[in-house]
């Protein structure tokens, strides 16, 4: 997120009305509703965590244990029961 100068966005009368309010401060105009991005569209984030995840299920199956796959994932292993909870094991999609 970048920022611009009001005074190069807004008409002075409208510039003028915000000062009213908040003169010299930081303001954070956010989205327009539909134009707002949910979380992981932007960065790669959330298809890197769903592969890892898929990842970890299917060496479940094939017979690692929790405390194996909490050393290699560098997780603990209550995170582990969580992801294997809500993917693979109970046919949910990660």
């Amino acid at each position: 997120m970048g920022y611009k100068k009001a005074a190069h966005v807004l008409p002075q009368h409208l510039l003028r009305a915000i000062q009213e309010y908040v003169d010299g401060e930081y303001l954070y105009i956010p989205r327009k509703e539909e134009n707002r991005k949910h979380w992981g569209e932007v960065a790669p984030c959330r298809a890197q965590r769903a592969a890892r995840n898929s990842e970890m299920a299917a060496r479940r199956k094939a017979g690692w244990t929790v405390p194996q796959l909490a050393e290699r994932y560098f997780l603990s292993e209550k995170a582990v029961y969580k992801i294997l909870a809500g993917c693979g094991q109970t046919d949910r999609a990660c």
